[in-house]
C-alpha cells in the first residue's frame, strides 16, 4: 500500500512539472517544440534558427537539449523556423508568436536525408584559390591563433567503391602565417617546425568510412617534423557543381582534427620551462577543399 501511494505522488509530481510555464518578460512571447529522429526518439544537439519574416534577419539560435526540447521567448510577430541536424533533411514552418503567449508545443520528426551525389571516379586536383588549410591553437593563459598555410597542394583519386579512393595533401611548412612576423619566424624554427630540416607537411589518407548522410572518415597518416601518427580526418562533403573556370567540375568539403603537439615532438613544456609563451598542447586543424575534375581534356585554369 504505501508503494502504491509513494507511485501515485510521483506520477502526480510528474504531470505538474510538465504542466509549468517558462515566465515570459513583459509583451513578450514564446515559441518551443521538441524534435524527434527518424526512430521517433528525442533528438538532442539540433539546430534551430528562427528568422523574422519581415526582416529576413535571425532572431533567435539554439540546439536542442537532450530530451530534444528548445523554448526561445521572441518579440511579437511572425517567424520562419529551420530545424536542422547532420545528415537529415531540414524541416521548416512558420509561426505566428503572440504577446504574453507561448505558441503550443510542436512536435517536429526529422528525417533521413538524401545524400549528396558523389564525385565521379578519376583524379580531382585541390584548387589552391579555392582552398584553404587553417588551424587553430590556445595561445598559453590568453586567447585563440589563428593561422594558416599558404602553399600546398594535393588531390583526391576517387574510386568506383568511395571506400577504397584515397588522398595525398603535402603543405609547405615554411608557409605557416597567423599575421605576427615574429610568432611566425619563431613557429619555422627549431623549436617548432623546424622547417630547414623539414620543409614539408605530408597527409594520406586511403581509408574512406561513411558515416551517413553527407558524413565521412578520412583515415591516414600525418607526418610533421620527422614523425608520423595516425590521424581521422571528420569530414563534411558537400558535394558536386558545374562552376567556376570553364564550367569544370568541382567537388567540396570540410575536415577537421585534433592534433597533440607532443605526438610530433613538439614539447611545449619546454617552452614553458625556458619562459616562452607558446600555443597550447591541442590544435584543431581545419582543410576547406574545393576540388577540380582532371582529365586529358579538361582545361588548365589560369593563375
Amino acid at each position: 500500500m504505501p508503494l502504491a501511494l509513494f507511485r501515485r505522488k510521483r506520477a502526480g509530481s510528474a504531470a505538474r512539472g510538465a504542466g509549468l510555464a517558462h515566465p515570459l518578460p513583459h509583451g513578450a512571447g514564446a515559441f518551443h517544440c521538441q524534435v524527434a529522429d527518424p526512430m521517433g526518439q528525442p533528438m538532442p544537439g539540433a539546430d534551430v534558427t528562427v528568422t523574422a519574416t519581415d526582416t529576413g534577419r535571425a532572431a533567435a539560435k539554439a540546439t536542442t537539449d537532450p530530451y530534444g526540447l528548445v523554448f526561445l521567448t521572441l518579440p511579437p510577430g511572425r517567424y520562419g523556423v529551420l530545424i536542422s541536424a547532420d545528415g537529415l533533411q531540414p524541416h521548416q514552418q512558420t509561426v505566428d508568436v503572440l504577446p504574453d503567449e507561448t505558441a503550443p508545443l510542436t512536435s517536429v520528426q526529422l528525417h533521413v536525408g538524401r545524400a549528396p551525389e558523389l564525385p565521379r571516379p578519376g583524379t580531382w586536383l585541390f584548387d589552391p584559390p579555392h582552398t584553404a588549410i587553417r588551424f587553430i591553437a590556445k595561445h598559453v593563459g590568453m586567447a585563440h591563433v589563428h593561422g594558416r598555410f599558404t602553399r600546398f597542394e594535393g588531390g583526391i583519386h576517387v574510386a568506383p567503391d568511395m571506400a577504397d579512393s584515397r588522398v595525398e595533401v603535402r603543405i609547405d611548412a615554411a608557409s605557416i602565417t597567423t599575421g605576427n612576423n615574429t610568432r611566425d619566424n619563431h613557429l619555422r624554427s627549431a623549436d617548432f617546425l623546424d622547417v630547414e630540416r623539414y620543409p614539408y607537411i605530408d597527409f594520406s589518407a586511403d581509408r574512406f568510412l561513411y558515416r551517413g548522410g553527407s558524413k565521412w572518415t578520412l583515415q591516414g597518416a600525418l607526418t610533421m617534423h620527422g614523425v608520423s601518427r595516425t590521424v581521422d580526418l571528420d569530414t563534411g562533403y558537400l558535394g558536386v557543381v558545374n562552376g567556376g573556370y570553364a564550367e569544370e567540375l568541382r567537388c567540396a568539403a570540410l575536415a577537421t582534427a585534433e592534433l597533440h603537439r607532443e605526438d610530433y615532438t613538439l614539447n611545449w613544456r619546454t617552452m614553458l620551462a625556458k619562459g616562452i609563451a607558446v600555443v597550447g598542447p591541442t590544435v584543431k586543424l581545419e582543410l576547406d577543399v574545393q576540388a577540380m575534375y582532371r582529365s586529358h581534356d579538361t582545361p588548365t585554369p589560369p593563375e
